[in-house]
Parts: C-alpha cells; structure tokens; sequence
C-alpha cells in the first residue's frame, strides 16, 4: 500500500495545447492516442492535460481534458513533417 501511495505521488501532470477539432475527438471517445514531439518527459501513469487552443484567435479556450497515459512508446521516423525535430527529438504514441 505504502508503495502504491509513493508512485502515485511521483507521477507528473503534463499541460499541452489541443486544437478544437481534435479536443471534440477526445471529448466524445473516438480519440484515444497522441503523437507529439519527444520535447517533454512523460511516463506511463502521468496525466496529459489538453487544454484546448483556439489557433485563430491564439488564446486557450478554457476547456481542458485530462488523461492518464496507459502507454507511451518513443520512436523516431524518416519523415514526419518536422524531419530534423523528429530525428533529434523522437515522437511519443500516448493511448489513454
């Protein structure tokens, strides 16, 4: 018990922006994984807090979802995008 207690006290809280058309799909369900840069520290067991970022208006809507990382594997691909942050950084897969 003593143990269980100890871990949940070190898992983190991590903040990152979620634009409205994907926040709707985590909202109703359908969405149950990220893919996002390796620039941050997440474990499973740490809570990803999507707070919804309105990219027009530049400004957080207020609406914000949490969700504890079930699974969270790093990997790096060839070409993603962002080809050069990709290869210094990685990618995060988090199912919820």
């Amino acid at each position: 018990m003593f143990l269980s207690r100890f871990v949940y006290f070190f898992m983190a809280q991590i903040k990152k922006k979620i634009w409205p058309e994907t926040f709707e799909l985590v909202a109703s369900g359908k969405k149950k994984f990220e893919i996002r840069l390796a620039d941050f520290d997440i474990s499973e067991g740490d809570t990803l807090v999507l707070e919804e970022w309105n990219p027009e208006t530049k400004q957080y809507t207020g609406r914000t979802i949490e969700k504890k990382a079930e699974y969270v594997r790093k990997f790096n691909l060839d070409d993603y995008g962002q080809r050069k942050e990709i290869e210094e950084k990685g990618l995060y897969v988090i199912q919820f």
